[in-house]
């Protein structure tokens, strides 16, 4: 039976006096939150070495990447001839794709 290997919980600290909490083989940097953003800070080398550790963390949390999903509410509406030689009002939404043509009203 094949075993499944856990799944991976590393996320940075922002604890710059003890080494970086990661899950083995992970990478001082390495973090499984997309939304992380990491920076390489300045780590407090004396306090981790008065602590008993040989490494200190030297990357931390700086804030969230933003949600970039769209929304579905960027649209250019403009007035062309349509080719009856009528006026009509086109739609185009850029998150969906979606353009639309309907008479001019008035």
């Amino acid at each position: 039976m094949a075993r499944t290997p856990a799944p991976k919980t590393t996320r940075l600290s922002s604890d710059v006096t003890k080494p970086q909490p990661t899950d083995p083989g992970d990478a001082p940097a390495d973090t499984y939150d997309p939304k992380e953003r990491a920076s390489s800070v300045r780590p407090d080398k004396a306090a981790a070495a008065a602590a008993g550790h040989q490494t200190v963390n030297a990357v931390a949390k700086v804030g969230d990447i933003p949600d970039e999903a769209p929304t579905g509410s960027r649209s250019e509406t403009y007035t062309r001839v349509g080719p009856d030689g009528n006026e009509v009002t086109v739609t185009h939404n850029y998150d969906t794709g979606e353009t639309t043509v309907a008479p001019v009203a008035g």
